[in-house]
């Protein structure tokens, strides 16, 4: 997953950046990692993770695997797995997550709900282990070797 302390290293899960002078309106559906540092306007749907970088601004409804977000979104939120809300975003609009992680500083308006029982959690948990587990086999064969 994208995190502070773990940059990405790999570029081969990034399936689509999204660039800080890009601006894309409609909907936006894909199946890899999704990095958006520019402008998203409609709806935005990805299988797996996304990132919302901190100059990134989204109105959109959002579906994800994994997120994290130190943007500004206006919109609904709904993550299968985590989402990590750093202390730079504004986020107007409901979250639902199965994991939940905010910094200090973030600005949320909306209702923020968390599916109860043991088996969204488990999944939840499954999901984030599975990326990790990923993102530190790739990071290990990017890594180059010293002498």
């Amino acid at each position: 997953m994208f995190g502070k302390n773990q940059p990405v290293v790999s570029s081969k899960n990034i399936e689509t950046i999204i660039g800080p002078s890009v601006k894309v309106e409609g909907d936006f559906k894909g199946e890899g990692d999704l990095i958006i540092e520019g402008m998203l306007v409609g709806n935005l749907t990805t299988k797996n993770n996304l990132k919302i970088g901190q100059g990134a601004v989204v109105e959109a409804t959002v579906k994800a695997n994994n997120a994290f977000i130190a943007g500004r979104v206006k919109g609904n939120i709904t993550i299968k797995g985590k989402l990590d809300i750093t202390g730079s975003a504004v986020i107007v609009g409901d979250i639902k997550a199965a994991m939940l992680s905010i910094e200090s500083g973030a600005l949320i308006q909306g209702n923020v709900s968390m599916p109860s029982g043991e088996a969204a959690h488990e999944e939840a948990r499954t999901s984030v282990k599975k990326d990790s587990r990923k993102n530190e086999i790739e990071s290990s064969e990017e890594l180059p070797l010293e002498s």
